[in-house]
């Protein structure tokens, strides 16, 4: 039996893992029922689960043989604050809250290669499963890191897994380096003195200073960072003043910004500050920014050279030479699991999720997880377990 069929008797139970998730999601850090649903799946396959870390992680281990070799395998659990326009029968019963990301069908993907692994225990080694809270935004791989997850469960490299839409459903795409984008977060606080919008001369106009440093920002990627290296700097949200005849004394700006290279990354935030800095100093006013506020920062997702390798070679086991990617484009996304990347080796991997016309793109409000792809996202964990554990 082909690898990416071998899964298929698990395919209703994991829809229906899948679905119920997509119907009760939970946003960072108060994953509390998503994750007892998780660790009650995981006891009743025979594997002992820890729960806690990052207040609602749960880690799984089954071990097999007698190897001292030990693989991590992690899946994300929590969902967006975004209003579901869906209307079939699972969509989201919280409202303002909903899966439109696939984080439900990646914990329904690696909760089938648990209860497979645990049934046909074929490796040699230890098998950690990893489902983490908070990959929004909120850091959680860095938060059940700073909790001690390689020390409590020492692996000696990690992998994850993310659906991708336009990407064909069932194909995968993995490369070695840079995969995603650094994220960096910032906001700018203006403070000018306020006037009667009839006598601006009077006060010290914060709105017109800022109008000028989110035009100055753009510079940063068009005549600071090499040409050949990819950046990007986005105002993404601009809050001054409450009626019509008043010039505000405060504005304030968020953002971000990303990239691929740890040296682009630092040269950024130099110039955004130095930017900040030197046209508050030009207008008069006083500026203020601050860099990652709630630890929002992730760094670039960066896969090793040789766990990219054994990555590869499931893939082709389970969808063949045309399901493959070897050289995909990098994403200006990004990911916290590069915090993982950063403490172990490891390996972060795309699967289609088919046409975003029919799914949508991630993050949209009709967004949904193909269920058809669940059996060959189990299967490959799967098959990179006894790769790597063989």
């Amino acid at each position: 039996m082909p690898p990416a069929d071998s899964l298929n008797y698990l395919a209703p139970e994991m829809c229906a893992w899948r679905r119920h998730l997509h119907q009760f999601p939970e946003t960072a850090y108060e994953e509390t029922q998503t994750a007892q649903f998780i660790a009650d799946k995981l006891r009743s396959f025979g594997l002992a689960v820890h729960q806690g870390l990052a207040s609602t992680g749960v880690v799984a281990t089954l071990k097999a043989g007698d190897s001292d070799r030990k693989i991590a395998l992690r899946a994300d659990m929590d969902a967006l604050f975004i209003q579901e326009q869906n209307e079939f029968a699972h969509k989201s019963c919280h409202d303002g809250k909903m899966h439109a990301c696939g984080h439900d069908g990646h914990s329904a993907m690696l909760l089938g290669a648990a209860q497979h692994l645990s049934a046909h225990p074929d490796f040699n080694g230890t098998v950690y499963f990893i489902f983490q809270p908070a990959e929004e935004g909120r850091a959680g791989a860095k938060q059940m890191l700073d909790d001690g997850l390689f020390e409590l469960f020492p692996a000696d490299a990690v992998f994850g897994l993310h659906n991708f839409p336009d990407i064909p459903a069932g194909h995968f795409a993995v490369k070695p380096g840079a995969l995603m984008a650094s994220f960096d977060v910032f906001e700018i606080h203006l403070t000018g003195i306020a006037s009667h919008a009839a006598m601006p001369h009077l006060g010290n106009d914060a709105i017109v200073a800022a109008a000028q440093l989110i035009s100055a920002l753009q510079t940063i990627v068009s005549r600071s960072v090499d040409p050949m290296q990819a950046a990007v700097v986005s105002i993404t949200q601009i809050h001054a003043g409450n009626t019509w005849n008043a010039i505000p004394e405060t504005v304030l700006l968020r953002g971000t910004f990303r990239c691929f290279k740890a040296e682009v990354q630092d040269l950024m935030t130099a110039k955004i500050q130095q930017l900040v800095d030197g046209i508050g100093h030009s207008f008069g006013v006083h500026t203020d920014v601050v860099f990652n506020p709630e630890n929002a920062g992730y760094p670039v997702t960066f896969n090793e050279s040789e766990a990219t390798a054994v990555a590869l070679t499931a893939a082709l086991a389970v969808a063949g030479t045309a399901g493959v990617d070897c050289q995909p484009t990098p994403s200006m996304g990004s990911e916290d699991f590069a915090f993982m990347l950063q403490a172990k080796p490891g390996c972060y991997v795309w699967i289609g999720n088919g046409p975003s016309a029919n799914s949508c793109l991630l993050h949209n409000p009709r967004y949904d997880f193909n269920d058809g792809i669940l059996a060959i996202g189990a299967a490959y964990w799967v098959e990179l377990v006894k790769l790597r554990l063989a």
